[in-house]
């Protein structure tokens, strides 16, 4: 695995304030990076929520680059725990997206 300087980079994104773009091509179901940040029981903007071994809920404020990562209705990411994995190739420069969850369906 690489480090995360060296797969993704924060910048401007055409679709809300920062985001995340690939350093480097990911094809489809390559490991992308891993979201790091210190555990939480509260909601905010930079929390992911993962499921746990035993199906419980647990958040993680992100710390790294991931935690600038925008939504998509039709993401080229997804995070298995919280390792994030392309879902289709991806291209130097193309921003990464992931989908939000459920309450985000209605959402481009």
């Amino acid at each position: 695995m690489s480090s995360i300087d060296e797969a993704v980079a924060v910048g401007e994104s055409p679709i809300h304030g920062r985001g995340v773009f690939a350093r480097k091509r990911f094809r489809k179901g390559a490991y992308i990076a891993t979201f790091e940040g210190r555990p939480t029981e509260q909601d905010g903007m930079h929390v992911l929520w993962i499921l746990d071994d035993e199906d419980r809920e647990i958040g993680i404020e992100g710390r790294n680059a991931l935690r600038f990562l925008n939504h998509a209705s039709k993401p080229n990411a997804e995070f298995l725990g919280p390792d994030l994995h392309a879902v289709r190739n991806i291209q130097p420069g193309q921003e990464i997206t992931f989908h939000y969850g459920e309450a985000w369906d209605d959402i481009e």
